[in-house]
């Protein structure tokens, strides 16, 4: 079975200013059509779609510097972030100044390929970090990217065979701040505190106002915890064949005082990861509801009056279950609970899943019901 696979590679340094000014032609089309788009909606009270918008840049990508179908797939992510957002009119795209935007340049399918060791694109040859054999595949559609710090990669959507895990059973797991996952199992990622941790060098490199150490500090940062979830996330893909997960909402807790710290954990970027590797192994990954995870018994299945409640109750990392006795680790009993949702038993000693007179709960807050 064949699937869709994206790689990135970076492009070598020499070739930046040519991207770059690719980039701003990019800025221009776009800012291009978003004042059109604009004009169109207040004197005609249309929204133009992409094939709209084609005939408005036909002709003008040899003057840009641009291939053809970069221009249309500028229009067609424009109507897509259009929708997305449900705007008149989306942000500009800057090409200068502090708020400079990323570089971006799309590719259709068909607009790269790989020659003499190189991608060959609108007429010019980059040469590129190779670390994954793109002469091996057909490019699909792609695109040049920018980052923080000025470098640029090639990401291409490519088929690859899909390789099967060969795990078996399931595992739950529970997001949290202590650790920043907890399986049903008892296998932990200890929360890395990778901002935390290089905080103070930050600070330095701020009130010196040396940008470029900045810029380095916050990648090193990204690529540590980027490191920790990939390694995570892959060896719980290659020993199971079912992956539950709490529905822990990182955006909403994002607004609270814990922000840092649920910014620094990444739980958003650990599902993503355990998403595209589960589908690609052929194994089942599914984001569960986990109210009443963390105060429900995974043994008996009650709700003691001795389990953890609300606010008060996140600083007890364990505690006796006053029905059958058990004493559980509170994030191992939250993630077995989780696990049980995953099979299809959400009621299991439950009152406010399985109904009657408990039914009416409220559900508590994100922080507080776990």
């Amino acid at each position: 079975m064949r699937q869709t696979k994206t790689l990135k590679v970076r492009v070598r340094d020499k070739h930046a200013p040519l991207l770059r000014q690719m980039a701003r032609s990019v800025n221009f089309v776009w800012n291009y059509l978003n004042e059109l788009s604009q004009r169109s909606l207040r004197e005609r009270g249309v929204f133009l779609s992409a094939y709209d918008m084609h005939p408005y840049t036909k002709g003008a990508g040899k003057e840009l510097g641009l291939h053809s179908q970069t221009l249309q797939c500028v229009a067609a992510e424009y109507v897509t972030r259009r929708k997305q957002f449900k705007k008149a009119r989306l942000n500009w795209r800057k090409s200068g100044g502090a708020r400079r935007s990323l570089g971006w340049i799309p590719i259709n399918t068909g607009a790269a390929s790989w020659k003499h060791g190189q991608v060959y694109h609108n007429g010019h040859s980059l040469k590129v970090w190779d670390s994954h054999g793109l002469g091996r595949y057909r490019f699909r559609s792609a695109s040049f990217s920018e980052d923080a710090r000025g470098r640029w990669y090639f990401n291409v959507a490519v088929a690859v065979e899909a390789e099967l895990s060969p795990g078996q059973g399931a595992v739950g797991i529970d997001l949290g701040l202590k650790d920043v996952a907890t399986c049903s199992n008892g296998e932990r990622l200890e929360n890395g505190r990778f901002y935390r941790d290089m905080e103070s060098r930050l600070v330095t490199a701020q009130r010196s106002r040396n940008k470029h150490r900045v810029k380095a500090i916050h990648a090193k940062i990204k690529n540590r915890r980027k490191d920790a979830l990939h390694k995570f996330s892959r060896r719980l893909v290659d020993r199971y064949g079912e992956i539950h997960v709490g529905d822990v909402s990182p955006t909403k807790l994002v607004k609270t005082r814990m922000a840092k710290s649920v910014l620094d954990a990444g739980w958003g970027q650990l599902k993503t990861m355990l998403a595209y590797k589960c589908a690609h192994a052929g194994i089942v990954f599914k984001v569960v509801d986990e109210r009443y995870t963390t105060q429900a018994c995974s043994n008996c299945g009650a709700l003691p009056d001795s389990r953890p409640k609300g606010i008060a109750g996140l600083g007890m990392r364990a505690w006796t279950c006053s029905e059958c006795g058990v004493t559980h680790d509170r994030d191992v009993n939250a993630a077995r609970n989780i696990l049980a949702v995953g099979h299809g038993r959400p009621g299991v000693g439950i009152p406010a899943l399985k109904g009657g007179e408990d039914v009416k709960c409220r559900r508590p807050s994100a922080a507080g019901s776990r």
